[in-house]
C-alpha cells in the first residue's frame, strides 16, 4: 500500500472514529437502546483495528516511532487518556461522571488532532510558550 492511501485510511479513520462516538454519547445521554445495538458494539473495533494498523503502518514507513519524536509520544499518550475516557463515558456509571468523560475525551480527542496537526507536543497550545 502506498503512503499516500494508508495516510488517507487512516484520516478517514480517524474521522469515523471520532464521529461514531460523538454519536455514541449523545445516545448516551439520551439513554437510547441504540447504544446496545450490535453494530454499535462491533463497528469501533474494527475501526480501531484498521485506526491502529494504518497508525503503525504509517510510522514503519515515515520511520517515526514514539519516545523518539516527542510529539507522537504525546499523541500515543493522549490516546491512551482518551480511550479510558471513552470507556468511563459509555460504560455504566452515573449520567454526571459519564457526561463529564465524554467531555473531557472530546477535549483529548481534538487536542490529539491539534497535535497531528501542527507535529508538536503541545498542539494547538504551542503558541502559548514563546
Amino acid at each position: 500500500m502506498t503512503y499516500l492511501a494508508l495516510y488517507y485510511l487512516h484520516i478517514a479513520a480517524v474521522i469515523f472514529s471520532g464521529g461514531f462516538f460523538l454519536i455514541r454519547g449523545f445516545w448516551m445521554l439520551k439513554e437510547s437502546p441504540l447504544l446496545e445495538a450490535k453494530f454499535t458494539r462491533i463497528a469501533p473495533h474494527i475501526n480501531d483495528t484498521i485506526l491502529l494498523g494504518a497508525a503503525v503502518g504509517l510510522a514503519a514507513m515515515t520511520q517515526q516511532y514514539p519516545l523518539t519524536h516527542d510529539w507522537l509520544t504525546v499523541k500515543i499518550v493522549a490516546l491512551l487518556a482518551y480511550i479510558v475516557l471513552g470507556v468511563f463515558s459509555l460504560r455504566r456509571s452515573t449520567k454526571a461522571v459519564r457526561t463529564v468523560c465524554f467531555v473531557a475525551a472530546i477535549a483529548t480527542f481534538a487536542f490529539m488532532i491539534s497535535v497531528a496537526l501542527t507535529r508538536q507536543p503541545l498542539g494547538v497550545f504551542q503558541g502559548l510558550i514563546s
